[in-house]
């Protein structure tokens, strides 16, 4: 059910965390990977092979995801390089927090660039692969901000929500096509951009199953939207938040 042999996976935002776990993930379902992240953070592909495992197909490209025309030139060079696409997941994103009236608009505009713009561009340029393969999967990855909102992260929820939107939107327009799309929204998640939360009590009493996920928990998450369980699947937003959002 869950076997992806013979598919190829675009995960941005790849390097570490939710992003390389979403991979590996894939890859362990035995999906060939397109790795894509920053130049200053993506792993040498030395590093991350034996992570996948020796006969797993698996590449990283280095893409500043808020740029249009690079994206179009990594987006044509991993269709070149598989064959073809038939997964694209949008995880690449950024957090750069502070009040509303005390924040600078270059962070406002940094965080909606990446989170929101980025999945746009890989999104926009990839849908004419995606679309000859009869497996076309578009998995975005949200946030339960974008459904709550959250005091000191207007820019993160303004491009979280904004990303469901066009979840929705892309849904609509896909589906004659044959390609579904479909969102995930995490809630607390044990990476590197949730280490440095103070209070973690505060925020544990929010969450009814009284626990932080793990990265693991969304790379299932986005293997049943990628895989033909999830075939008549699309335009949905997959709440994976301990309850968090229900609560609130």
């Amino acid at each position: 059910m869950f076997d992806l042999t013979g598919r190829t996976a675009v995960v941005t935002g790849a390097a570490r965390g939710i992003g390389l776990t979403i991979a590996q993930v894939l890859s362990d379902h035995g999906a060939s990977v397109a790795a894509v992240d920053l130049a200053t953070e993506i792993h040498p592909v030395s590093e991350v092979e034996p992570a996948f495992g020796a006969d797993i197909k698996y590449r990283a490209y280095e893409c500043d995801v808020t740029d249009f025309d690079k994206a179009k030139q990594i987006a044509d060079a991993i269709a070149r390089d598989f064959g073809g696409v038939d997964i694209l997941v949008n995880n690449a994103g950024i957090a750069r927090d502070n009040l509303l009236m005390r924040m600078q608009e270059s962070d406002f505009d940094a965080v909606l660039n990446v989170n929101l713009k980025g999945a746009f561009n890989f999104t926009r340029h990839l849908f004419r692969y995606l679309m000859r393969s009869k497996t076309g999967r578009v998995i975005n990855i949200s946030s339960v901000i974008g459904l709550m909102g959250n005091a000191g992260q207007a820019n993160y929820a303004a491009s979280k929500a904004g990303l469901i939107g066009l979840t929705k939107s892309a849904a609509k327009e896909f589906a004659g096509r044959g390609v579904t799309v479909n969102a995930i929204a995490p809630g607390f998640i044990e990476t590197n951009m949730t280490a440095g939360l103070q209070n973690t009590d505060e925020y544990l009493k929010a969450i009814p199953l009284r626990k932080f996920g793990r990265p693991s928990d969304v790379a299932v998450a986005v293997l049943f939207l990628a895989s033909d369980a999830a075939s008549y699947i699309t335009g949905e937003v997959i709440r994976v938040d301990g309850g968090l959002a229900m609560s609130s």
